[in-house]
């Protein structure tokens, strides 16, 4: 159940105080931050305009709007969803419930990328793309990268097109179970990028995740079902000397490097939870 907010008062400085005490009491840490957040979203200002127009009050339609979104986050939706979008590596990309938010962690995926960039590579893609944040980041840094986009969910993938035509990002999109599709498994690929669901579902985590797609959070195997399929898949789609770098938890970093190694996979380095690997 959504747990109510009704602040009447109607002033920027006093809505604030009183959203942000609501959701302190609630738990949630961040509680002035997302309360800012919440009110600069809903009058369209900056931050830093909350804080230069203090006094300044409240129309009843944006109070109401403000306070229907602190309900939401009061019930521990996460914010990106509230605002419909999440900074990931400087650029803001389009959220919804149909796709995972993309974390801070993730940035060192496009780090590495850099780092490792195969002499004379040309084609990347990017398996379980989401919000296209990975592929469609990697090719606005690398544009002479071609770079395919790739998801099972229908939903996510229209969630990547809007953010590919939003930041003018030339990809292709495919619709496909990890590298099953016949269009990527007769390819040949000289990076693959995947943030794929490493989640084991008896894991302790933040009541944030359960606003989260299942289908982009979870595997069995101790999380690693999906990650180790992809590893065997891979050689049929990467080229030779080609770089694969994943996002897991670091705890499951050993366990992939193992089961890359049973397919000509050999670990290059680790970045906390992005790991490189290289196909012999």
């Amino acid at each position: 159940m959504i747990k109510q907010s009704s602040i009447s008062n109607d002033s920027v400085r006093i809505w604030t105080r009183d959203a942000a005490e609501e959701l302190a009491s609630a738990g949630i840490a961040s509680a002035l931050l997302d309360a800012e957040i919440i009110l600069a979203h809903t009058l369209r200002k900056s931050r830093t305009w909350l804080h230069a127009h203090s006094e300044d009050l409240i129309r009843v339609r944006e109070l109401e709007i403000a306070n229907a979104r602190l309900a939401l986050r009061l019930d521990r939706t996460p914010i990106a969803y509230i605002i419909g979008h999440k900074e990931f590596y400087g650029r803001l990309f389009k959220v919804t419930p149909s796709v995972l938010i993309p974390r801070p962690e993730s940035e060192a995926i496009i780090t590495l990328l850099k780092a490792h960039l195969p002499e004379k590579a040309t084609r990347l893609i990017d398996v379980g793309t989401g919000s296209g944040c990975l592929g469609i980041t990697a090719k606005l840094e690398l544009p002479q990268l071609e770079v395919t986009l790739a998801d099972i969910s229908h939903h996510a993938l229209k969630v990547a097109e809007s953010n590919a035509q939003s930041l003018n990002a030339e990809v292709t999109i495919i619709r496909s179970d990890l590298l099953s599709k016949l269009e990527i498994q007769h390819s040949q690929f000289d990076i693959l990028l995947a943030n794929l669901p490493y989640v084991d579902p008896s894991w302790e985590r933040s009541p944030e995740t359960n606003a989260e797609p299942e289908l982009a959070l979870f595997a069995s195997d101790g999380g690693l079902a999906l990650i180790k399929r992809l590893l065997q898949q891979a050689p049929e789609s990467l080229l030779p000397g080609g770089i694969i770098i994943l996002e897991a938890d670091p705890e499951q970093h050993a366990a992939i490097i193992d089961c890359a190694s049973n397919y000509n996979i050999h670990h290059i380095t680790t970045d906390g939870y992005a790991i490189v690997l290289r196909l012999n």
